[in-house]
């Protein structure tokens, strides 16, 4: 009778885990919340939006600034594209993609590619347009960055 109930208790459980495992796999949560295909969608317009956006914003100012000609300015507006693209390559595989899974490794990549932006704005002076642009692009990938489970842009676990 003990056996029985051991496992009958046992497979309970395990089937209990798999019920929840299988939810949080699925399940793209924000704050407690399920968040839906199309919501992450919207989102990754708004990115795909704003890095245009901020690049446009940065590359006008580089443009007028003292860096203008030089490398340094090429490195910038390089990790500037590097973002962009990234972004872009991430909506496209969002479309078309299914899952969660399949699209991380982009997520990732842009999120990458936004960290070494973020170090450029942070350690440097531009205009108030860009740097405006940069905090809601950047708000927007830490938004992102939470849905898939990530850090977020400019935290230390970068």
């Amino acid at each position: 009778m003990r056996s029985n109930l051991l496992k009958i208790s046992v497979a309970f459980v395990a089937l209990f885990m798999v019920l929840v495992f299988a939810d949080a796999a699925n399940a793209q949560t924000r704050r407690g919340r399920v968040v839906s295909k199309q919501q992450v969608e919207q989102l990754l317009e708004r990115i795909e939006e704003r890095s245009d956006n901020f690049s446009n914003q940065l590359n006008k100012s580089l443009d007028r600034s003292r860096l203008d000609g030089g490398k340094a300015e090429d490195r910038i507006a390089d990790r500037s594209r590097d973002l962009e693209n990234a972004t872009d390559e991430l909506r496209r595989e969002f479309d078309h993609n299914d899952s969660r899974g399949e699209t991380s490794r982009n997520v990732r990549k842009s999120l990458n590619a936004a960290v070494a932006v973020n170090r450029i704005m942070v350690r440097r002076n531009f205009s108030r347009q860009s740097e405006n642009s940069w905090v809601r692009l950047r708000a927007e990938l830490n938004t992102l960055a939470r849905i898939y489970g990530l850090s977020s842009v400019g935290t230390r676990a970068y």
